[in-house]
């Protein structure tokens, strides 16, 4: 039993305590998982039957690694012991026992994959329609409502909307079914157990005997049905132990209910508390000022992280003049970075909120020749929405293109199936001409019905329309348009998963992209933007992934380490995430989010902010995060001539005492020389009712969704006037007056 003596005294003593409930709060770097496996190696050896033992963990990695570290501590004592995630072992279970509630032992388990086309079957059988009540969308409040408990009846009698009513309907059915087909998707691996248990109590006391130690990894992200399940089990015994990190609860939108760990000490008044504090990853400096980040967080447990590490350099800040800025900055100190600490590629990684935001890193770190590798993604021009997207454009530009034409002639869904398109290519092949304009040719005789004549020619029509508006619009408005018309990020948003809208994200990073490439090249046409990308989609700089910087999202951050280690895009509405911002409860997420990823970095922390940003394809001025300004001056320095280093985040001026464009204080304007306008704008946007108005710069405004704001600029006349105001919560945004329905105060 010597192998205990590798633990410091913190971690000893918890691995030790046997009885009773237990749950330790273990900072990020503080060595959990060791913990919890050395306490699984401790239980085994001093006598506690392996087949007493069930452990939890949230990934088969996680649980093939306890394994492997088990098997090297105490030999293959640990090989009756049930040791795997919540789903796998709980499908175990099931196995053996669900005959007791109506499914054979051979049940089948539906991946999303089968479960959406369930759904799908049972629309068609409904006729609800796919079109107007997306399948993905209904699966993912399906699985939402199960992971919280809902069953289909108490969805029914909660539906607040048409779309909830069409879902109460198709849940119904949808668990019908599982139940005919003997099968079970996976959220049901969660609740056939519960339900299992609470129908018979003497099949729950018979588990209850046999796991008399429970132990779970990652507390902090499990949902109300896992927080149930283990309460359940551990119930008679109540020898429980967890492990987690409130301060990295980042799931919520996948579930994860941080009450879950916040509350256990409410469900187990008894329990031994151990803070494990000591870090072993990262610098003093990074500590610190993460630590003063999440002190602002009024839901939490109590801790402060330390280290014998030394203190290591300042954060440093990279105050950036936009987006591309930012970018072109980040790869500077990349190389940097490799030369100073003489670190290799691997070594670095580059974090953002959003996947849409790796589109200008991306192309920074092509023109500088640094090799790169997108974790949990795949490069921007590669994703499918952007690939759609850009086959729309490219057919524009050559409308004999049929690769392009075959990709979108029915994206999205037109009716226009696989014998349609096959009809079509025989006639083009007939007539020896594109797939464009063999539309003009084809008639019933060659096999095709009316119906789907009628929905080549609206296609060919919809084409046509942009390749005579080519000459007439510029590329961003044309793409804009184009968008618009073809309804792809209305059909995102009404999906309304987080797949969908990173989707739609993603869509609206390209629309900034075709704006800034118009903007910074003279003749940034259309088919200039179609090569650049073209060119930039055969560059093959990722296949030494031994040796290549990391791109990823925060939320795929968590649990990897870095030396160094950027996190871009830090302004409001971007991080935190302007969803979040009128939720106290969101808004404390998303400062997780923040503290989870300085605590990647090992050595060296940079963070970015620029003060103008192409969004949705406007040009936007946003504010530097709230998350910066939470940290004190002193931890960090200014890179690269910023635009506030006499400042600091700290000294920032109130928001209606902050220099507007002329440097005049707010408060000082009274006879304003700044150009003046007289705009027709919507009060009342439902009635059209028009209110005029007098705006200049320096008018206090109020807007329906971004609240109060001041205008910094006016520029434009007439209906074409654009203002940029600087909002409180939402930052500076970019809005044509004419559809503003601003308040003036």
């Amino acid at each position: 039993m010597s192998f205990i003596n590798q633990l410091n005294s913190v971690q000893q003593n918890a691995a030790k305590q046997v009885e009773g409930p237990v749950m330790i709060v273990a900072g990020a770097g503080s060595g959990k998982t060791r913990v919890l496996t050395y306490r699984v190696a401790y239980l085994l050896s001093i006598g506690v039957p392996p087949y007493q033992l069930l452990v939890l963990t949230f990934t088969n990695k996680a649980a093939d690694e306890m394994k492997k570290r088990i098997v090297s501590l105490v030999g293959d004592k640990s090989a009756s012991a049930w040791i795997g995630t919540f789903h796998s072992m709980f499908a175990r279970l099931l196995r053996y026992e669900s005959e007791h509630i109506g499914y054979g032992k051979n049940f089948s388990i539906y991946d999303t994959d089968d479960s959406l086309g369930l759904i799908k079957n049972i629309q068609h059988d409904l006729e609800i329609s796919a079109q107007s009540f997306k399948p993905n969308a209904i699966r993912a409040r399906i699985s939402s409502a199960k992971n919280k408990l809902v069953s289909p009846d108490q969805f029914e009698i909660i539906a607040k909307d048409i779309f909830e009513e069409k879902t109460a309907l198709i849940f119904k059915e949808y668990q019908k079914r599982l139940k005919q087909n003997n099968a079970m998707d996976f959220d049901d691996l969660l609740l056939k157990p519960i339900e299992l248990f609470e129908r018979h109590p003497k099949i729950l006391s018979k588990y209850q005997d046999r796991f008399r130690f429970i132990l779970v990894d990652e507390y902090q992200d499990t949902n109300r049905a896992q927080y149930k399940l283990i309460k359940m089990i551990a119930g008679k015994y109540k020898n429980i132990c967890i492990v987690g990190d409130d301060a990295q609860s980042i799931y919520g939108f996948r579930g994860a209910d941080i009450r879950n760990i916040l509350d256990f000490e409410k469900d187990f008044p008894e329990a031994k508390i151990f803070h494990l504090e000591q870090n072993y990853r990262s610098t003093q400096t990074i500590l610190t000022a993460a630590d003063q980040v999440i002190k602002n967080n009024v839901n939490r447990i109590e801790k402060t992280l330390w280290t014998d590490n030394p203190k290591g350099e300042p954060i440093s800040v990279l105050s950036c003049q936009s987006d591309t800025d930012e970018s072109e900055k980040v790869a500077a100190n990349i190389k940097k970075a490799i030369l100073k600490y003489k670190i290799d590629f691997l070594n670095i990684a580059i974090l953002y909120r959003t996947n849409a935001q790796s589109r200008s890193i991306e192309d920074a770190l092509r023109r500088s020749g640094i090799p790169y590798l997108i974790i949990g993604g795949i490069e921007f021009y590669k994703r499918k929405e952007i690939k759609d997207v850009i086959a729309y454009l490219r057919l524009i530009v050559n409308p004999k293109d049929d690769i392009s034409f075959q990709r979108i002639v029915n994206y999205p869904v037109r009716g226009i199936g696989d014998v349609t398109v096959n009809h079509l290519k025989a006639v083009a092949e007939e007539c020896k001409c594109s797939f464009f304009e063999a539309v003009d040719f084809v008639t019933e005789a060659k096999g095709i019905s009316k119906n789907a004549i009628e929905k080549l020619k609206q296609f060919r029509k919809l084409i046509q329309k942009f390749i005579d508006l080519k000459t007439i619009l510029s590329a961003s408005e044309l793409s804009r348009s184009l968008v618009d018309d073809i309804g792809i990020l209305k059909e995102f948003k009404e999906e309304g998963t987080v797949e969908s809208l990173s989707r739609m994200e993603n869509v609206h990073e390209l629309l900034s992209a075709i704006t800034e490439f118009s903007e910074k090249n003279e003749n940034g046409g259309l088919e200039a933007f179609l090569q650049e990308v073209s060119l930039v989609a055969d560059v093959d700089q990722l296949d030494d992934k031994h040796n290549a910087v990391t791109l990823m999202t925060v939320h795929s951050a968590k649990g990897l380490e870095y030396d160094v280690v950027f996190i871009m895009g830090l302004e409001e509405g971007l991080f935190p995430i302007f969803q979040a911002i009128q939720s106290t409860n969101e808004v404390e997420e998303e400062r997780r989010l923040f503290y989870v990823g300085m605590t990647r970095c090992m050595r060296k922390l940079y963070l970015s902010y620029a003060y103008s940003r192409y969004r949705m394809g406007e040009l936007t001025y946003p504010n530097p995060s709230r998350f910066m300004k939470e940290i004190k001056d002193d931890l960090y320095i200014y890179e690269n001539g910023a635009l506030r280093k006499e400042s600091g985040f700290n000294k920032e001026l109130d928001f209606f005492d902050r220099p507007i464009k002329s440097q005049v204080p707010f408060k000082k304007l009274k006879n304003y020389s700044e150009k003046k306008v007289v705009v027709q704008h919507f009060r009342n946007y439902e009635s059209q009712s028009q209110v005029a108005e007098e705006l200049h710069v320096g008018s206090v405004v109020r807007h329906s969704t971004f609240g109060k704001g001041r205008i910094l600029q006016l520029n434009g006349n007439g209906d074409e006037t654009r203002a940029v105001i600087d909002f409180e919560n939402a930052g500076r945004k970019q809005l044509m007056l004419k559809y503003a329905a601003l308040e003036v105060l």
